[in-house]
């Protein structure tokens, strides 16, 4: 309440500031500038365009705080506070030819396939080509400060989406542009292509079909009515049915010491990839949240909630189960679905079994503030699932997990989720452990560090205290062997010298191909590691300005969330990522090796 009334008395102080100005301070600058580690600061969403901050109030994350202002009010803050800078959804480099030579290979899915292993079989490129490769083009995304849909490979085609809820397809060869369609929202789940169509979701909880050839919108889904409901897992495509995870951004709400906490439950769905209506559903917690008793701070509290799907689901289309994991309990009480692994039926959406590995994990945005008002009595740790299983067909099948906690595990899916073995790389935390994604090229289990750390520093001269990115803590590759969990080898974290804005955590997720393994960080290099012994067999600096086919300008940044597609010879990635005071970018690039 004091903080409030500060804010209020200052707008009223500072009458001749711009009305964009006043407004942010009286509804903004509580969170932003108060240096959460969730919540982009000011100076992050003034390197956005002013477009981009009202979209997010008006259809994207911050869409329920945008509610309580009228659309004059939302384009004062925007407008102030961003960037004026026009999106060019296509540039003048159209392709001349409707249609575009297809690779020889492909990559369609979250995993390349529907049991998430991230490896590509055949290529096309070698592993002693791996340190030839070269950028052969770059592309600008128009108005992007993170780059966090990984593309699909189908046809001759490279397609992603991006922050601005624009999805484009380029010709993979030359990135010539053959359409570019705007949906909802931003677009962080990768894209999907099967039957001519493509798939997708945006944070505004949306699923969308489109049109392969043209672009053209087939058909949109809300697949939950929940305000706050947001998708980030890339829908899974199987036997006519697009699978889909939904998770929410209700637990960043509880910062607002007036938001009871919390009524979101997370769901599986399954869709008709033909019309995207609504063949079953299913919720992760079993019960509608109902009134609780106050935290320890006395704040009002709606449960049980949370456990959202952030990962792709992974299909084992021999059994017809749809597998998925889970991601913590935003408020009291806890559920045995929370930091869990789910087994749904296929055809019914019956939930088989379900074995949770981090038990009593409730928490939400309230957890790190002083007051800790809304912070649940359980408090964490958020030690959520936002990797996908990854299925293992050998003697036995497997199941292969990853968590934020820093634990990696070998499950029986005949056994409901038994542990065969497991191992903790990691020192886990709420951006910590492993985040996106390991790799299994059929041997070996790839298994990349996140563990982002950070420093709270005084700023000079006043008592303002500033959240950054800590150079020295987080990072390393680690590859196991599947049939015990032996650790094989281990690869160094990277360092970060003395870069701005860098951390050596390597969240993205991990690609594997025959004898390499390719993994981005956070500290904005792209690496190539041999699948033997782990050595760094190539090594490319994205940090860089780029001339592109699309005349935007584009540089790159951290890498976190995009995995690396590999298909047809070509290696294809994304960079930039501003989020929690990571360096910015907003290029998508294309490599080969010499002769290719």
């Amino acid at each position: 309440m004091k903080i409030a009334a500060l804010l209020f008395t200052l707008t009223v102080w500072c009458a001749d500031e711009p009305l964009g100005a006043q407004l942010y301070r009286k509804h903004c600058a509580s969170c932003h500038d108060a240096g959460g580690a969730r919540i982009p600061t000011q100076a992050a969403l003034r390197a956005r365009s002013g477009g981009s901050i009202l979209r997010s109030l008006e259809s994207g994350v911050m869409r329920t705080q945008g509610a309580a202002l009228n659309r004059s009010e939302r384009r004062a803050i925007s407008t102030w506070l961003g960037r004026t800078q026009a999106v060019a959804m296509v540039a003048p480099n159209r392709c001349r030819d409707a249609a575009s030579v297809p690779l020889t290979g492909e990559w369609t899915r979250w995993g390349g396939g529907a049991e998430n292993m991230r490896f590509q079989p055949t290529p096309g490129l070698r592993a002693e080509d791996v340190p030839k490769l070269q950028l052969r083009w770059a592309f600008g995304v128009p108005d992007g400060t993170n780059v966090r849909s990984q593309p699909a490979v189908f046809g001759g085609r490279l397609i992603f989406g991006s922050q601005e809820g624009v999805v484009y397809s380029l010709d993979a060869k030359t990135g010539c542009s053959h359409w570019a369609t705007e949906v909802g929202s931003q677009v962080r789940t990768g894209i999907v292509v099967d039957g001519g169509r493509v798939y997708l979701g945006d944070v505004g909880g949306m699923v969308y079909a489109l049109d392969f050839e043209t672009g053209k919108p087939l058909w949109q889904r809300r697949v939950d009515d929940h305000p706050a409901a947001l998708i980030t897992a890339t829908p899974a495509v199987s036997s006519g049915r697009v699978y889909v995870g939904v998770a929410s951004f209700e637990e960043a709400l509880a910062v607002t010491p007036s938001y009871v906490c919390c009524t979101f439950r997370g769901s599986v769905a399954a869709l008709d990839a033909a019309s995207g209506q609504v063949i079953w559903k299913t919720y992760t917690v079993r019960d509608p949240a109902r009134p609780g008793q106050p935290t320890k701070s006395g704040a009002r509290t709606l449960g049980p909630s949370g456990a959202g799907v952030w990962a792709s689901p992974t299909v084992d289309e021999r059994t017809g189960i749809v597998y998925a994991v889970t991601g913590d309990n935003y408020s009291d009480p806890p559920t045995v679905t929370s930091d869990a692994l789910l087994a749904f039926r296929a055809s019914s959406g019956e939930l088989l079994w379900s074995k949770q590995y981090t038990a009593g994990d409730a928490y939400n945005g309230g957890c790190p503030l002083p007051d800790r008002v809304n912070c649940p009595d359980s408090a964490g740790p958020d030690h959520d699932f936002g990797a996908p299983p990854i299925l293992v067909r050998g003697r036995r099948p497997l199941l292969l997990l990853a968590q934020k906690s820093g634990e990696v595990r070998a499950v029986d899916p005949a056994r409901k989720g038994e542990i065969v073995w497991k191992d903790r790389p990691g020192i886990g935390g709420f951006l910590g452990g492993i985040q996106w994604g390991p790799a299994f090229d059929g041997e070996r289990y790839f298994v990349a560090l996140s563990d982002v750390a950070f420093q709270r520093t005084r700023m000079p001269g006043s008592n303002d205290i500033k959240v950054v990115n800590d150079p020295t803590k987080g990072g390393g590759l680690f590859a196991y062997r599947v049939d015990n969990g032996e650790r094989v080898w281990m690869a160094a974290p990277p360092v970060c010298g003395d870069r701005p804005l860098c951390n050596p955590a390597q969240s993205a997720p991990v690609t594997a191909i025959p004898g390499v393994v390719f993994s981005a960080a956070m500290d904005g290099h792209l690496r190539a590691y041999s699948a033997k012994d782990g050595a760094v067999v190539w090594d490319f600096d994205t940090v860089r300005d780029f001339v592109t086919v699309n005349g935007v300008a584009a540089r790159g940044g951290g890498v976190d969330g995009i995995g690396v597609v590999v298909a047809g010879g070509m290696v294809f990635t994304g960079s930039g990522y501003a989020q929690f005071g990571g360096m910015p970018g907003n290029a998508i690039l294309a490599f080969s090796a010499e002769g290719q």
